[in-house]
C-alpha cells in the first residue's frame, strides 16, 4: 500500500511525552499534546522550553486543553472565571510552542442545562469571544469537540454565534458513534462548514474504547468522503503505540479523500 499522504497528529498526554519520546522521534510524529489540570499546575516556562527542545524533529503541534470540572458556559461567574483562567494558561503555552489549533470542550450537557440551550449559549459567547480574539492574534485556531451531545444543534448554534473563521469544530468520530441518536450524515450536513479538526478513534457503541481505526463500527468512509473538501487537522486518539501505527496504516485506505 502506498505511503500515507497526510501526517496526522497523535494524541499524547503531556506527562507521557517523555515515556514515548523514542517512539515519537523515530516515527517523526506530529502531536496533539493534552494538558490536563495536573500538568497545568506544575508546568512553567522552563518546562515548556525544554519540551520544545526535546521535540527537535520540528513537528506540527496541536493542543488539547483541560476539561475536567471546567465549564465555559457556566452560569456561575466564579466557575466560568476559573475556566477562563485555565484556558488562558493554555494560550500562554501556545505562545511558545505555536500549535496550529487547540481543542476545547464546550461543557454543554442538555440535562444539566434543563434543555435551556440559549442560557448556555449566552454565557459561552462571553467566554469564547475574548479567548478566540487572543488565539487568533497568536495564529492559533480554536476547535470545539463534541462529547456527550446526541445531536449537533448546540454546536451549530455556537458556531453561528461566534461567526469566526478562527473558531470551528473538532468532530470526534468515536463520540458521535457512541452518543449520537441521529445519523452521522446529519452531523456532517449541519457542521461541515465549521469542521476544522477530526478526532479519529473507533468503538463498538458499548463504551468510549478508543480502538484503532477499523476495529469498531465508525463509518469512516462516509466521514472522510463527506469532508473531503475540508482542510482538517487529522488527529489519531489511540492509547498505545501499536494502536497508533495500526490506525496510521489503515488511514491509507481513505487517502483518496484527503486534500
Amino acid at each position: 500500500m502506498p505511503k500515507l499522504t497526510i501526517i496526522p497528529h497523535i494524541h499524547v498526554p503531556h506527562e507521557k511525552v517523555g515515556e514515548y519520546i523514542g517512539f515519537i522521534l523515530q516515527n517523526k510524529l506530529n502531536l496533539e499534546i493534552y494538558f490536563d489540570s495536573g500538568a497545568m499546575d506544575k508546568i512553567n516556562t522552563d518546562a515548556v522550553l525544554k519540551l520544545k527542545d526535546t521535540l527537535n524533529h520540528n513537528p506540527s503541534l496541536s493542543f488539547h486543553a483541560p476539561f475536567m470540572d471546567l465549564s465555559p458556559g457556566a452560569t456561575d461567574s466564579k466557575v466560568r472565571n476559573a475556566t477562563v483562567e485555565r484556558f488562558n494558561h493554555v494560550l500562554d503555552i501556545a505562545e511558545i510552542l505555536k500549535p496550529v489549533s487547540i481543542v476545547f470542550h464546550s461543557g454543554y450537557e442538555k440535562w444539566k442545562y434543563s434543555l435551556e440551550t440559549e442560557l448556555w449559549l449566552e454565557k459561552s459567547l462571553e467566554t469564547w469571544i475574548p479567548l478566540n480574539e487572543r488565539a487568533e492574534s497568536l495564529g492559533v485556531k480554536i476547535a470545539i469537540e463534541n462529547i456527550f451531545e446526541d445531536e449537533p444543534a448546540n454546536l451549530r448554534l455556537l458556531m453561528e454565534g461566534m461567526d469566526s473563521g478562527n473558531f470551528g469544530v473538532c468532530f470526534d468520530a468515536g463520540h458521535c458513534n457512541l452518543f449520537s441518536r441521529v445519523p452521522l450524515k446529519q452531523w456532517l450536513e449541519e457542521l461541515k462548514p465549521y469542521i476544522i479538526e477530526l478526532h479519529l478513534h473507533d468503538n463498538d457503541k458499548s463504551s468510549d474504547s478508543h480502538y484503532p481505526i477499523g476495529d469498531g463500527s465508525v463509518d469512516f468512509d462516509t466521514l472522510f468522503s463527506e469532508l473531503k473538501d475540508n482542510n482538517c487537522v487529522y488527529t489519531i486518539e489511540a492509547h498505545t503505540p501499536e494502536s497508533v501505527l495500526k490506525s496510521m496504516e489503515r488511514l491509507k485506505a481513505y487517502q483518496r479523500y484527503f486534500i
